[in-house]
């Protein structure tokens, strides 16, 4: 790491900022950073400051007057895109909806389909010698009826983009209330907005849509784009919303500043699915920009989601099928230096059901905007069009065509044209997110060995980790030349005494993670960027973990390799990897490990690779990089391993000829499990318990058939679980103990070896019989439950899973 000097930090190369709050625009040439400790408050409102009647009375009175009369670009008059904001703008868009073919078709192929059915039913009697009347009668009735059903549905579910009094309105009270919670505003990159803007343009000429595709951390998210979008001239965008959130006011509010409300899920509606397909196409053909979230839901753990494809789908089958000629693709990067939500989920993450939105715990939330929350950074990559994307990929995939035809498509080229895209977007949003303050902070705390640190350790740590953010191609907020030391203040300020304590008693003022849990949202933020070098480091602690001298904790290439492989492909839906290759990326790493000093690579007579230790200069520093990245995955390590362990407790025992359990319970009795085992001193990380986590461990057991899930067709039925017959642990046949041998612990075993030591790192027989005897008591229950086929439409595992197992995790225990 770098030395211990309080350095400004250095200029971003990316363009200056733009900080974007109420009325003003305010340019950075480098960045900006609130003086700490001032109290101009003339200065921090014409730079970052909120217009409030106590400050200003006049000029908050003349603000409003300008917001109600549409005075300069508050006005919204000249904005690039196409027409919104008119009297009549919802029912052009409904009667647009209401009239696609698609949507017609669909309806008469409903009402034919219930005319057949009466027809069978003897309800229509084919013998009549009016039966045709009669049938054709009938038909119009079911035909008017389905009508009906679906203008009501447009009705709840379109935005409504009616008058530009309401706009301003609504973007002068978005504005004070944000920035009572975010009083440093929201910062743009001047190149990037110049940049959209030339593509909006040309957008416009061409009626070709921009579709914002950013990530989900805040219900601000819904917000910050809007607001941008406003203040900058572009046509707002049409905000894919749940319909929990079209609560009593709010909901209309959000409504009529362009959310469209959809269900969370659909259920097999058929009719449902077309109407949402013809309200997507509408607004595509039209040109008007569309917004969703690429992850669907708000991330709880602080990194990327894997991508919901059901918008994504609506939007490719537009394109697929040539009702829409393209669109422009803008993913989108929302940063916070801190997220309002973060309590709650943390409280949800330990299984705590999430509270469906109301009117009172929105108002009752308020209290938090009049928080000092730091800035929000949004951050867009540049757009891309959606139908070269696709003639791309089919060029790559298939044999080289310039014509896209919906029928010429396998589903199976389908769905690796939406995973792909999806990753793609993915990959995107965080080649441009930003690294704030906070989460430069909460990673250097969680990567510690010690309980605390020094400031002047904390800054050296924070300056080496912002080389080393820029190094892999990252980017850290602008702070002009503001010293490290000060940027560190404000950051610690941001995250409040809540989340990092302070000891002032001591030499040196120390600083320690007190909620370790909430912390770990802001070290998610930056974990992507290392994720290579983390996953290279866990496998060679198998071997430094040994202790012993550097012969002893050295290992060969092909073994690293196949370690990394295992982990790289237990945590394939965790997180994003580089798409050049597993053996390509791993060449690389060692390359880049190897460059900055961390490993040594020894090299055979023909110069390839043959063993990988940690260089002399790492063990001169005690291991601060090599322990840095270990730190980082860590956590990941725990919770797989806690939800393999987990699936032990559905052995059955010897008596027992019932298999299936309930999953969410199962679920219930993991954490469970966890909290115990932490408490205990067997698990490191409380972190390890989250549900977010745990639940993408248990879909790679899924996948790669450790356990066998048994769903119906209503998202709402009970869903089952059992281990799969190959990979169920034996019982000792007197005393019905589980025991530790079988495909799935020498699995657990696999994972274990990369796991930080602990108390009992040495004492194998007597934690592998303490866990077991710990998980088949928290599990008893459950087994007692246990059914002896799922209760669904399925009942033979044959049918459970018509989608072939992917060849990965064997009995043998490699992936």
């Amino acid at each position: 790491m770098s030395s211990a000097k309080d350095k400004p930090l250095p200029a971003s190369a990316s363009a200056p900022d733009l900080d974007l709050l109420g009325s003003q625009v305010t340019f950075h040439r480098g960045g900006y950073i609130e003086p700490p400790n001032s109290n101009d408050a003339s200065h921090e409102r014409n730079l970052v400051g909120r217009m409030g009647f106590r400050d200003s009375p006049l000029e908050f009175l003349r603000e409003v007057s300008l917001h109600v009369s549409g005075s300069g670009w508050r006005a919204y008059n000249d904005f690039i895109g196409q027409p919104i904001f008119y009297p009549g703008f919802s029912e052009n868009i409904k009667n647009a909806v209401l009239s696609t073919p698609i949507l017609q078709g669909k309806i008469s192929e409903l009402a034919e389909k219930r005319v057949l059915v009466e027809e069978a039913q003897g309800f229509l009697a084919i013998s009549d010698d009016d039966h045709a009347l009669k049938r054709a009668r009938r038909k119009a009735a079911i035909v008017a009826s389905l009508q009906e059903v679906v203008e009501s549905w447009t009705d709840s579910m379109i935005c409504k983009f009616e008058g530009k009094a309401f706009i301003r309105g609504a973007y002068y009270l978005c504005t004070q209330l944000l920035t009572r919670a975010y009083h440093q505003g929201i910062h743009v990159s001047s190149e990037e907005v110049l940049r959209l803007r030339a593509v909006a343009e040309q957008a416009a000429k061409d009626k070709h849509s921009i579709i914002f595709l950013p990530c989900h951390r805040s219900h601000i998210d819904y917000v910050s784009l809007q607001l941008i979008c406003y203040r900058l001239g572009l046509a707002l965008p049409t905000v894919v919303a749940g319909e929990n959130m079209n609560f009593p006011l709010v909901g209309q509010f959000l409504q009529n500043a362009g959310a469209m409300y959809i269900r969370r899920s659909f259920k097999n509606d058929v009719l449902y699915t077309t109407l949402v397909q013809s309200y997507v196409d509408t607004i595509l053909q039209k040109g008007h920009n569309f917004e969703c979230f690429i992850e669907g839901g708000r991330s709880r753990t602080g990194k990327l989601l894997p991508p919901k494809f059901g918008i994504l789908n609506f939007i490719l089958d537009s394109v697929l099928s040539g009702r829409v000629t393209d669109a422009l693709v803008c993913p989108v990067s929302t940063q916070y230096d801190k997220v309002i939500e973060t309590e709650n989920y943390v409280g949800e993450l330990l299984g705590i059901p999430k509270k469906k939105e109301n009117l009172l715990d929105f108002l009752s939330a308020s209290s938090v905007l009049s928080l000092k929350l730091g800035r929000v950074d949004v951050r867009f990559h540049e757009p891309w069009s959606l139908k070269q994307f696709v003639v791309d990929q089919l060029n790559r995939l298939t044999k080289p065509t310039s014509v896209i035809l919906k029928g010429s498509i396998s589903p199976e080229l389908r769905i690796r044209l939406l995973r792909t895209m999806g990753y793609r977007v993915l990959s995107d949003i965080n080649a441009v997110s930003v690294v704030m303050p906070t989460a430069l902070i909460g990673t250097v705390l969680l990567t510690l060995r010690g309980r605390g640190v020094g400031k002047t350790e904390l800054v050296r740590r924070v300056d080496w980790l912002c080389d080393r953010v820029r190094a892999k191609g990252g980017r850290v907020a602008h702070f002009g030349n503001a010293p490290t030391s000060v940027v560190v203040d404000r950051g610690l300020e941001v995250l409040g005494h809540d989340l990092v304590g302070i000891l002032k008693e001591l030499a040196e003022e120390t600083y320690y993670a007190i909620d370790r849990f909430q912390l770990s949202f802001y070290r998610n933020m930056t974990i992507h960027l290392f994720i290579s070098e983390a996953l290279v480091s866990a496998g060679m602690y198998t071997r430094v973990k040994q202790g012993g001298g550097p012969d002893n904790q050295r290992i060969t290439y092909s073994t690293l390799l196949s370690q990394v492989s295992f982990l790289s492909q237990l945590f394939r839906g965790e997180f994003i990897f580089p798409t050049e290759g597993l053996k390509t990326n791993f060449d690389k790493t060692l390359h880049g490990l190897e460059a900055d000093k961390v490993i040594k690579v020894t090299k055979d007579s023909l110069g390839n690779p043959a063993s990988i230790e940690l260089s002399e200069a790492e063990r001169s520093c005690g291991r601060e990089n090599f322990d840095f990245y270990c730190f980082l995955i860590w956590p990941f390590i725990e919770a797989s391993w806690l939800g393999a362990v987990s699936i032990v407790g559905l052995t059955p025992s010897l008596k027992q000829t019932k298999h299936w359990v309930n999953f969410g319970e199962a679920q219930n009795n993991a954490q469970l499990l966890g909290k115990t085992l932490y408490h205990q001193g067997d698990l490191s990380y409380f972190e390890a318990v989250n549900k977010e986590t745990l639940k993408n461990a248990y879909q790679r057991f899924e996948e790669e058939g450790i356990i066998i899930v048994a769903k119906g067709k209503d998202p709402k039925s009970q869903i089952s679980i059992r281990i799969a017959p190959e990979w169920t642990p034996q019982r000792d046949a007197k005393l019905d103990n589980i025991v530790p041998e079988g495909a799935l612990w020498n699995f657990i075993e696999k994972i274990a070896s990369c796991r930080r030591e602990g108390k009992n790192r040495r004492d194998g027989a007597t934690v592998s019989s303490r866990v077991l005897t710990l998980v088949d008591r928290v599990f008893q229950d459950l087994r007692q439950t246990a059914t002896a086929a799922p209760d669904h439409i399925y009942s033979d595992e044959d049918k459970l899973f018509p989608k072939s197992k992917r060849k990965g995790i064997q009995p043998v225990s490699h992936l």
